[in-house]
């Protein structure tokens, strides 16, 4: 089993359940036949990056992005020197209107995973042009399950819901606990709707300081 740091002991009833058998059984079997995003050495990044005892703020993405060098293992992330996707691109002009970060040249977010910001899909795998492919695999149990589990163990987490499909993991999170900002996805099919002008990265800080959090350098 790779190393996730102190993941380790928290995932640990998860890898030995049955249903997570179920999907490394399916796993085996599609990256053996099929060409599958990402590598799979990269599938559990954003626990890599994002220690547990770090974790601060939840970032819901859906499925890993399915075109050739783009998925790395962090939801919406893209690794250096690839394009970066219109949701991305519509999360960093937000970013440069809240809190007038420089819109950077790489959409590469491993920094916002190394302060905290959990960077998880839904879906950690995807067939290469197939959006949505594995999404009945067993991944929305895993990860509903990880969401639970930052939900009653810690404290004064932010959880960012972009979407339907983010949003609808609501019912999983502890409103009391945590802070959740909810919003349109950011592609730009809806970006119009409510994601622009949103001040969720803003947002996000304040909440943080004023429970004696640091805050996110959002500037990549």
């Amino acid at each position: 089993m790779i190393d996730l740091g102190d993941w380790n002991e928290i995932l640990a009833p998860l890898f030995a359940d049955e249903r997570y058998q179920k999907i490394r059984r399916f796993l085996m079997e599609e990256y053996k036949n099929h060409t599958v995003y990402p590598d799979m050495y990269d599938l559990y990044n954003c626990f890599r990056y994002t220690q547990w005892k770090d974790v601060k703020v939840v970032l819901l993405g859906q499925d890993p992005y399915h075109n050739v060098g783009q998925a790395h293992g962090l939801c919406f992330s893209v690794q250096d020197g690839v394009p970066k996707p219109p949701s991305l691109e519509n999360m960093l002009k937000e970013l440069k209107s809240d809190l007038g970060c420089e819109i950077p040249t790489s959409g590469n977010l491993t920094a916002w995973a190394k302060q905290g910001v959990l960077l998880l899909n839904t879906s950690l795998s995807v067939r290469a042009h197939q959006a949505n492919s594995h999404s009945k695999c067993g991944w929305a149990w895993f990860t509903d399950s990880v969401i639970h589990l930052i939900s009653e163990n810690k404290q004064n987490v932010v959880f960012l819901l972009w979407g339907g499909n983010a949003r609808s993991k609501k019912p999983l999170i502890d409103t009391s606990r945590h802070l959740v900002l909810e919003s349109v996805h950011p592609s730009p099919l809806s970006a119009y709707g409510g994601f622009f002008g949103c001040r969720h990265y803003s947002k996000t800080n304040e909440y943080l300081t004023a429970h004696g959090i640091s805050p996110v350098d959002w500037q990549l």
